[in-house]
């Protein structure tokens, strides 16, 4: 029996329309000037004003700013910025409504209020920077997330990850409480997601699931968390895609990204897809969704001597026999994921982004670099595998 720590510090609040209820649930955390933190397109969609006008007739919390300028990749850049105004406004809480960057550009600003620091880039030198255990200090900072996106998982994780334009890394801060305390889960902001970012993000939820089960560091309560979102996923992508306007399924969505999140930090250990999908991201600047959804099944290909001791727990997933040799549930999962990138029309391959040698190379170094690089070195023939068969 292995001895582990798991824990959902955030609190979720699921169903349609939950979004009324974030002016009293800030009131309750004794919040009185929030930062709503987003980015542009969803300022242009409405999205943002229909937050802002909850507080409208709030006399108790009241919006301090609207900062609407991180990008779709969060650079310490974007952060840092973000991390000034809400100085300027005298913010004491933050409302963070967007996909992954924006949630995790909303930790960083909760990070450096705390830490009184000026630029975020302080705190992640190196690659990253790990806080965790009951020795950490509970930050004093209210926060809230409101996903737009099944896929990340943000919203109920310690974990950021910024692009680090001086080390040209993706930096990650893992520290305990970084999480937002309370996850807002409204299905109706989600109808309006492009298919292609609804598949990509859904991709990206089940590879949280999938690393989770597959990790050695996995127990009994990540595993029924991450087997069930799995399943979520596998269920509810392609009805979304089909029924845009079927919010049960938008609704399960949400819910099994905020649980695979929740499995795969809990069992934090080999991560070799996230590694990879790190520094492409990171050097070619490939969106993570889409990092993730081609890696997934390269990378369990390629790497068998690390997966086959997990594998009946990931056939399972996909209802593979398990009378099967663990070599034949190994290649039934590699074409069961494949069978299902076919059917969400997923995306299979690095080819659209014209990726030449110098920036191959540089992946291969920045596969290296890479925290997670830490838990479980991938081999050097392993990583030029990996390569040729996606680009």
């Amino acid at each position: 029996m292995n001895n582990f720590t798991f824990n959902l510090r955030t609190v979720i609040h699921s169903g349609s329309s939950s979004i009324e209820a974030i002016p009293t649930l800030f009131k309750a955390k004794g919040a009185q000037r929030v930062l709503l933190i987003s980015d542009q397109g969803l300022e242009s969609l409405g999205f943002v004003a229909r937050l802002a006008s909850l507080f409208n007739h709030n006399d108790d919390v009241k919006l301090a700013g609207i900062y609407t300028d991180v990008e779709a990749d969060a650079s310490c850049l974007d952060i840092n910025r973000a991390l000034e105004f809400a100085k300027q406004v005298n913010a004491d809480s933050i409302l963070a409504l967007g996909g992954g960057s924006v949630i995790d550009a909303s930790k960083g600003i909760k990070y450096g209020l705390e830490h009184k620091l000026d630029d975020i880039r302080d705190a992640i030198q190196g690659g990253g920077r790990i806080e965790v255990g009951p020795e950490v200090k509970p930050f004093s900072i209210p926060h809230i997330g409101v996903p737009t996106t099944a896929g990340t998982g943000a919203e109920a994780s310690p974990i950021a990850v910024f692009y680090n334009d001086r080390e040209q890394v993706k930096a990650s801060l893992v520290v305990s409480g970084l999480e937002c305390d309370i996850a807002v889960l409204d299905p109706e902001l989600t109808v309006n997601l492009p298919v292609a970012l609804t598949v990509s993000t859904g991709m990206d939820a089940l590879t949280h699931a999938i690393e989770a089960l597959a990790s050695p560091m996995s127990n009994a309560f990540t595993d029924a968390y991450a087997i069930q979102a799995c399943r979520l996923i596998l269920n509810n992508l392609p009805k979304v895609l089909h029924t845009p306007q079927n919010m049960v399924a938008r609704g399960e969505l949400l819910q099994a990204s905020t649980m695979a999140i929740s499995a795969f930090y809990s069992s934090l250990g080999g991560i070799p897809i996230h590694n990879c999908a790190h520094a492409f991201g990171a050097i070619a600047h490939i969106p993570h969704g889409d990092a993730n959804s081609v890696l997934l099944p390269v990378v369990i290909e390629a790497l068998p001597e690390f997966y086959l001791s997990s594998i009946s727990k990931l056939a399972s997933v996909f209802d593979i026999p398990q009378n099967l040799t663990d070599k034949e549930k190994h290649q039934e999962v590699v074409h069961s994921l494949r069978a299902f990138q076919t059917l969400v029309n997923a995306t299979q391959n690095f080819a659209k982004w014209n990726l030449d040698d110098t920036t191959k190379q540089q992946i291969v170094i920045g596969i290296e670099k890479d925290i997670s690089f830490q838990f479980y070195p991938i081999a050097q023939d392993k990583v030029t595998a990996i390569l040729a068969s996606t680009c």
